[in-house]
């Protein structure tokens, strides 16, 4: 045993032994437990000279000799009272440990604790470089691994797992999209959820993971071999698939809170070390709690905020992972009392930070303690945010809301409204997401139906905007299920021709359903597994949304790295705005149809002139006459899309449809949508 070093911390592997260095402000005594990960108890210890092995705050010790394979803890004595929860009983996982030791299987408690987790996989390996694909090409599917292959309809060896989301690339790859954004993927304990099924007596798990233990350490379960590399192996593997395929990977990060919950929840790591500084407190040392899970973590604090972006770095730099999403980013913008900052300092160092400044920032611009900040999320032209209000407002226009042309124009183009002195790039455009009805159920269902998550139906958004089409829930009548089918092409047309950066929910292409459950955070079965039987049932549909995702990526009109100008364009308008009648636009509060024409030659691409596109939206409940423009490069016009047609001629390629006369009048049915483009 030697004094070791204070940085950097955790436990790193050295020549001839493993350098053990970690905060602890308050503590008046700090003890390194070891031992073997596959054993209960641990076999040794050591206590820390509070004035050989302590720098400022940093305890640390070097052991060597070690095995080549051990766990290791903390136990750290305090004082109590005024928010310190000290509890020197407890064996505490290192906040920076990079692997944690857990043997068990999904859904069952670990035979074994949780212990931290000496693991040389990450420093072994050598990331594929991601392809950088650009913003402005991005297009977004969010899935959950365990429940994306699950099911046995997946038709993978390693089911539930990160080998097994990777045997599903091609299929990824096939459909379109660029970026996969991946829940939770960070040790987490799914057997926390304190709900049963009381339709079946089931016992609930929380599925979704944001409960967060460790925050640098692979998901054990998700790994098909839940030993001391393989995570991290697996885990790293299956990234670097993905961008030989050109794909990249984005991580849902939950920096707002931790596992640890309110005053009964478990001490892992964080409360045990140091709670104040940890946690957001108020004068009595009650917790803060803005996420709506029981703590805040307190990250306006220095020695928080680099622990943070020490958690970035290592996904970057050991995974190459290619950006995050962070869960209930507004947290990230309180100060030590919670009050709002104007300029948060741990927001403006993620998005400075020199390793990061290639990886997409991607924010959810609220939390639970009211603060809405679509459109203000602080941290300049580095973040993008998941826009909340474009996915309200395209639902409400397209299930018939009188009124919404406007916002719907607006949130068309980009939401200037929002992202004024920005760009179209900054918005997420969504119409679901796993938080919420998916895209079945949004034209299935008027209201939720969480029944089974065992909180009486009171979890979850009420505010759905959604629209049965006449019938709730499940039903044989053609006429709805034709309906249905009309409504969810509106939605995913409309959100693959938006400015913006679209994002899919996965299972949406072939319209996965969760029985009107829009908050399925417990639901670890057929509810939130995909069923990939409906890829070839609702293979019409499927069909419709690759042809356009590959209309998206074909065209840069519909892909803009800057806002629209309209009338104020040097030149002619880039874009025109129409109603039934060409350049006579009813913008009203009964209006219901909306329709516009894109100039090809204006499309942000120097030296690039691409096709004119023409769009007419009818979400009313008649068929309406619409009276067809001239393209603005005066080229004539083929049918691409009109979403009331039967597959397979609800969509053709470019070249392949219909053609279009000018000022012909063409019948753009009932809650239905066309696209028209130009002739090359």
């Amino acid at each position: 045993m030697k004094r070791g070093r204070p940085l950097p911390l955790g436990a790193i592997t050295e020549t001839s032994g493993v350098n053990f260095a970690v905060v602890c402000r308050h503590a008046t005594a700090v003890w390194l437990v070891l031992g073997d990960p596959l054993t209960v108890g641990f076999e040794t210890e050591v206590q820390l000279d509070a004035r050989l092995n302590r720098t400022g705050d940093h305890w640390h010790v070097r052991i060597d000799g070690l095995p080549d394979e051990f766990c290791y803890g903390y136990r750290v004595e305090g004082p109590q009272g005024n928010g310190f929860r000290f509890d020197p009983t407890i064996i505490l996982l290192d906040p920076y440990a990079r692997a944690v030791s857990c043997s068990g299987r999904w859904g069952e408690p670990s035979p074994t604790p949780r212990r931290s987790l000496v693991n040389e996989a990450m420093t072994e390996r050598e990331p594929v470089v991601g392809p950088g694909t650009p913003l402005e090409d991005t297009i977004i599917y969010e899935l959950h691994v365990r429940g994306y292959t699950i099911d046995p309809s997946s038709g993978v060896r390693h089911p539930g797992t990160f080998a097994g989301l990777a045997e599903k690339i091609d299929y990824l790859h096939d459909l379109g999209v660029t970026a996969v954004e991946l829940l939770p993927v960070d040790e987490f304990d799914e057997t926390d959820c304190a709900y049963v099924n009381p339709l079946t007596g089931e016992r609930l798990l929380n599925f979704w993971g944001y409960n967060t233990i460790a925050f640098s350490a692979p998901k054990t379960t998700y790994a098909v071999r839940s030993g001391r590399l393989e995570p991290w192996e697996e885990f790293g593997a299956m990234v670097d698939a993905f961008h030989k395929r050109g794909i990249e990977v984005y991580l849902d990060i939950v920096f707002n809170h931790t596992a640890e919950s309110d005053d009964d929840g478990p001490t892992y790591s964080f409360r045990g070390f140091d709670n104040p500084l940890y946690y957001i407190l108020d004068e009595r040392g009650r917790y803060l709690n803005f996420t709506g899970c029981g703590n805040s973590f307190n990250t306006d604090h220095p020695v928080v905020r680099n622990f943070l972006l020490a958690c970035l770095r290592n996904w970057v730099a050991e995974a190459g992972v290619d950006g995050f999403r962070f869960d209930l980013a507004s947290v990230l913008g309180r100060d030590r009392r919670g009050e709002v900052l104007l300029n948060p300092p741990t927001i403006n160092r993620i998005s400075e930070d020199s390793l990061l400044y290639g990886t997409k920032l991607i924010a959810e611009p609220w939390d639970a303690g009211g603060l809405y900040q679509v459109g203000t999320f602080p941290g300049g032209g580095r973040w993008s945010d998941w826009n909340g209000r474009y996915r309200d407002d395209v639902r409400r226009f397209w299930r018939g809301e009188p009124g919404m042309t406007s916002e719907l124009a607006t949130r068309l183009c980009g939401s200037d409204d929002l992202y004024s002195g920005r760009g179209p790039l900054h918005s997420v455009n969504f119409i679901s997401c796993h938080d919420g009805f998916t895209l079945h159920d949004l034209v299935s269902y008027d209201h939720k139906h969480n029944e089974a998550n065992g909180e009486g139906n009171r979890d979850g958004n009420n505010a759905n905007y959604s629209w049965n089409c006449g019938i709730e829930g499940p039903t044989s009548d053609p006429e709805i299920l034709a309906l249905r089918m009309r409504q969810a092409r509106n939605l995913m047309a409309t959100l693959l021709i938006s400015q913006g950066i679209p994002m899919i929910l996965g299972g949406d292409e072939f319209l996965r359903t969760q029985k009107g459950n829009n908050n399925a955070w417990c639901q670890d079965n057929a509810v939130s597994w995909v069923d990939w039987s409906l890829a070839e049932s609702h293979g019409d549909f499927l069909r419709f949304v690759r042809e356009m995702i590959a209309l998206r990526k074909a065209h840069p009109v519909f892909r803009r790295r800057n806002f629209f100008e309209g009338a104020a364009s040097v030149g002619p308008p880039d874009i025109l705005w129409h109603g039934v009648m060409p350049v006579q636009p009813d913008f009203s509060s009964t209006s219901r149809s909306l329709a516009f024409a894109l100039d090809g030659r204006q499309c942000n691409r120097p030296g690039v002139i691409d096709r004119d596109f023409y769009v007419a939206m009818n979400a009313d409940d008649v068929a309406l006459e619409f009276r067809i423009p001239a393209a603005p490069t005066g080229r004539r016009w083929r049918r691409v899309v009109d979403t009331s047609l039967s597959p397979p001629h609800d969509i053709s390629p470019v070249d392949d449809g219909p053609e279009i006369g000018v000022m012909s009048s063409y019948c753009v049915g009932p809650r239905s949508l066309i696209i028209l483009a130009s002739q090359a």
